[in-house]
């Protein structure tokens, strides 16, 4: 069992080298008020003044103290080399474990020294421990924490919240749950007013690893003692109470030896204590807290090797996951490439190992891109968006030129459509956008294992982002040139004949015949075109014109589908103009004027035609209407925006009617084969080619011998993880076999 405390300095050795604050070792911790004694009672077990000493706050980091028992004939601890053969004791630091502390007055002012160098000279404390391990013949296997004393009220030059600080630093190790709290109280004081017990309570309530001392027995106020206080009556403590008589400060002074003070001790408490004498005093307090270490030892040692083991494959697994070192740079930058590529397309298939579950990634995204997005935004497009009936009615003007409307134009209807047409290009071309940006994005979602990799190679990393940003851009030009050509290949050719464009234009015949006749003009143009036969011989129309004048408006309506439209309006104004002193139309009259129309489509001079029409009455008409006084008879000034026109016609709504009817028609036509083309033009140009030519891409720009050096230069921060990884697993290995050691005779 006495092997247990060796075993556990071995330990603290380890893990201090590395500063592992994830293991908590059994130790002893010294707690106490400022001034109450603890560093005399820490000298008095080593049986050496080497602690400093001086008014005021002097402990300022902590000290990890190991006692280390080294008898003459111990090899281990003891080398010709280094002259410890024949020594009685001596220190060594670890931040100076190559030089040999032969004198502690040497050890003392080390420790002030390292003190101010890191803690500075402002009477502020520092949380980073100093390590010491005193090798001796007259000392016990010890493991103790020396802590600055608790203050209350900063002095001097101290921060403000110097009680704050010094009561984090004390629960930091007095928490650790394999940890003995040694609370060191003095005798000549109320024991309830104790922080370090109150301190000490709060961490551990029920007591079970609290170990009280009381110092300054030899100070207490004549006609009191301590009896009460020892016995445990007038504060209980579990692990018991011990009484220790130090130093005073006139003792230091004079430069009294530990030796001596140790027999004062023991003449002092046969004196005033000596029922209780055997259970007081340093010698006694240095074997109990041995043992307790030691019985401490016993029941933490099974969850400490647990936890060590669980640690080292916790570290295993983080060093794995920083990579190796690289032997051979060519294959690991060509290992790393493939891996990306592969990693890469599977994201965009969908079949990486890693799925991401919060989120919309990859292909999932392409597809939702493809079927909402674009497919929602060609479908909010209306197929008369932007367009009014006016504007409709100022195309078909425009169509036809200084002719009147006889037929609906057909060029107004590719004019308009064309129009609507175009209007779908701009959100397949923000599509392509889109898709581009979500390959981009692809980037980042090729897996913790590539990640890792490109973390570690932040060059590397660099250089594959750019190769994967110039192709896409230059596939970027080629698949928007596609696009375009789509909705070109459109607005090329207007496919009236198309099946589903065809059958809408069969049903509009029937639209208009079931509207009924109107006055003035056919109904349409394909009413016209029903209605309109081959020129009839000149006897069929005569008889025609006979038939129809019993009823004036059939009369007109025939005459309007047989006539050109110019001829037509002349007739009407000739009628007009003639109405006015004879009501009634002639037959002979109407029968010789028709005759001479027919004339002149036969080919007859057309002024031929005004002789029958504009008689004597006809021309006097004329005169009077152009007469001196009013020699022009001016129109009204014709409108340049198309906003400014009249009110609809009959007629005219209904050639709109038709127009906007033919125009939904051929657009949802057209956007339904937008909304397919565009995305398979995307599919091929774009997503599938970067697909396939990925990895022959990254290997010709970065598979070079030259470059490999550079590329694999690995992170300042990942090559210090790596480092500190490694040692910590190199410790906790070391600290598995040293437990391993440990014999199932060692425990008990």
């Amino acid at each position: 069992m006495e092997a247990l405390i060796p075993v556990i300095n071995k330990l603290q050795d380890v893990f201090n080298t590395v500063g592992s604050d994830s293991i908590h070792l059994p130790q002893i911790v010294v707690l106490g008020s400022q001034s109450s004694g603890k560093s005399s009672v820490i000298e008095s077990l080593v049986g050496k003044s080497f602690l400093p000493r001086g008014t005021g706050i002097v402990t300022r980091r902590p000290l990890i103290l190991q006692l280390v028992y080294c008898p003459k004939e111990d090899k281990e601890h003891r080398n010709a080399k280094d002259g410890t053969i024949e020594l009685e004791d001596w220190g060594v630091f670890l931040h100076a474990k190559d030089k040999i502390f032969r004198e502690f007055q040497d050890i003392r002012q080390e420790i002030e020294e390292e003190t101010n160098r890191i803690a500075g000279s402002n009477k502020g404390i520092c949380p980073e421990p100093i390590n010491l391990k005193i090798y001796s013949t007259k000392v016990v296997n010890l493991t103790l924490v020396d802590l600055p004393g608790i203050t209350k009220v900063p002095v001097g030059d101290q921060p403000a919240d110097i009680e704050q600080q010094i009561r984090e630093l004390v629960t930091k190790y007095i928490a650790n749950p394999n940890s003995i709290i040694l609370a060191v109280v003095t005798a000549n004081t109320d024991m309830a007013t104790s922080e370090s017990l109150a301190i000490a309570k709060d961490v551990d309530p029920d007591g079970r690893r609290t170990l009280a001392v009381v110092t300054k027995l030899d100070l207490m106020d004549a006609g009191t003692d301590a009896i009460d206080i020892l016995c445990g009556r007038v504060i209980p403590v579990k692990l018991g109470i011990i009484g220790v008589v130090n130093r005073s400060q006139q003792d230091i002074i004079n430069n009294k030896s530990i030796k001596e003070s140790l027999k004062d001790e023991a003449t002092f408490l046969q004196t005033k204590y000596p029922t209780l004498a055997t259970r007081n005093g340093t010698p006694y307090l240095a074997k109990t807290l041995n043992r307790l270490l030691m019985h401490h030892i016993r029941d933490c040692l099974p969850d400490l090797k647990t936890r060590v083991n669980l640690m080292i494959s916790q570290f295993q697994s983080l060093l794995y996951s920083y990579g190796e070192d690289i032997s051979d740079k060519s294959k690991t930058l060509l290992q790393i490439i493939t891996k990306f590529a592969s990693a890469y397309c599977s994201t965009i298939e969908g079949t990486a190992r890693n799925i991401e579950t919060t989120e919309l990634c990859g292909g999932a995204r392409i597809c939702y891109i493809f079927h909402e997005t674009f497919g929602r935004t060609l479908d909010s497009i209306h197929p008369l968006a932007g367009l009014t009936k006016m504007d409709i009615l100022t195309a078909i003007r425009n169509a036809n030129g200084p002719r009147p409307a006889l037929f609906v134009p057909e060029v107004s209807f590719e004019l308009l459509v064309k129009r609507q047409i175009r209007r779908l290009e701009e959100p397949s071309l923000r599509c392509v956008e889109l898709i581009h940006e979500e390959m981009q994005r692809i980037i980042q979602h090729c897996g913790s294992e590539v990640q890792q990799e490109m973390l570690r190679f932040p060059k590397l990393y660099e250089s594959i982002v750019d190769v994967v940003t110039h192709l896409l851009r230059r596939r970027l030009p080629t698949t928007n040139n596609m696009v375009e050509n789509l909705v070109a290949i459109e607005l090329a050719y207007i496919n009236t004949k198309h099946p589903d464009f065809y059958k809408e234009i069969a049903m509009v015949p029937s639209m208009i015949k079931s509207e009924g006749s109107r006055p003035g003009r056919p109904k349409s143009m394909y009413g016209k075109m029903a209605a309109l036969h081959a020129q009839e011989p000149q006897e069929l129309v005569t008889q025609n014109i006979k038939a129809s004048t019993t009823n004036q408006a059939d009369f007109f309506d025939y005459l309007f589908h047989i006539l050109p439209v110019s001829t037509y309006y002349d007739f009407v104004n000739v009628v007009e103009a003639k109405s006015s002193s004879n009501p009634q139309l002639n037959n002979d009259d109407a029968t010789s004027w028709v005759s001479n129309l027919t004339s002149v489509q036969n080919g007859t001079k057309e002024n031929d035609i005004d002789r029958p029409i504009l008689d004597a009455r006809g021309e006097a008409d004329l005169r009077s209407v152009l007469s001196p006084d009013k020699p022009v008879n001016l129109l009204p000034q014709v409108p340049i925006n198309s906003n400014s026109f009249r009110k609809l016609s009959e007629n005219e709504e209904h050639d709109c009617e038709i127009i906007e009817r033919l125009i939904k028609s051929y657009f949802y036509i057209v956007r339904k084969s937008i909304q397919d083309t565009v995305p398979k033009a995307i599919m091929h140009f774009l997503v599938n080619f970067v697909k396939d030519n990925l990895q022959s891409e990254l290997v010709t720009h970065l598979y070079k011998s030259d470059n490999a050096d550079q590329l694999l230069d690995e992170s300042e921060h990942i090559a210090q993880r790596r480092k500190e990884a490694a040692d910590m697993l190199k410790a906790l290995q070391r600290a598995s076999h040293i437990i391993s050691e440990i014999r199932e005779t060692h425990m008990w």
